[in-house]
């Protein structure tokens, strides 16, 4: 198993929403690394922290799970999206999506709080310059935010 932060503004789909909707594609990644991850590295059941960006407090807001392999982001063929890609087409599409299971809320860890903790120090979202919204997450982070959630 593999983990994973994800980060979603809270406007386009928090954490309450995928608890709701039991599971809900991760659309409009319009990176190519975040992309690869989706595409090439993740499996159904992956850990992922549910990473609130963009907000007032940002920070980890929930657990969730990786729900489906990766398929197309039918986002990038609809000319009225905002994440429209010109380029893309259903024979040859430039971007995939998996779905991601919401599985409980927890109390915001905020990331000035994650900045406190030393053993979370490595995590790839507290490096200065991080900017991507999918990155791998250790064993060893996950525990301890696991830990610092309970």
């Amino acid at each position: 198993m593999k983990y994973w932060l994800m980060k979603s503004e809270p406007d386009e789909v928090s954490i309450d929403d995928a608890i709701r909707e039991g599971a809900a594609p991760w659309f409009g990644v319009r990176n190519y690394q975040a992309r690869n991850f989706m595409r090439d590295q993740m499996e159904v059941g992956d850990g992922v922290l549910f990473y609130h960006s963009s907000c007032a407090e940002p920070g980890i807001a929930g657990i969730a799970e990786v729900a489906s392999t990766a398929y197309p982001d039918q986002t990038q063929f609809d000319a009225k999206s905002k994440y429209h890609d010109p380029k893309a087409t259903p024979e040859n599409p430039r971007w995939m999506l998996v779905d991601v299971k919401g599985v409980r809320k927890t109390r915001l860890l905020s990331l000035t709080e994650m900045r406190t903790y030393p053993q979370l120090a490595s995590m790839v979202v507290l490096q200065k310059g991080s900017r991507l919204s999918i990155t791998p997450v250790t064993a060893e982070e996950w525990k301890a935010v696991l830990a610092l959630l309970e």
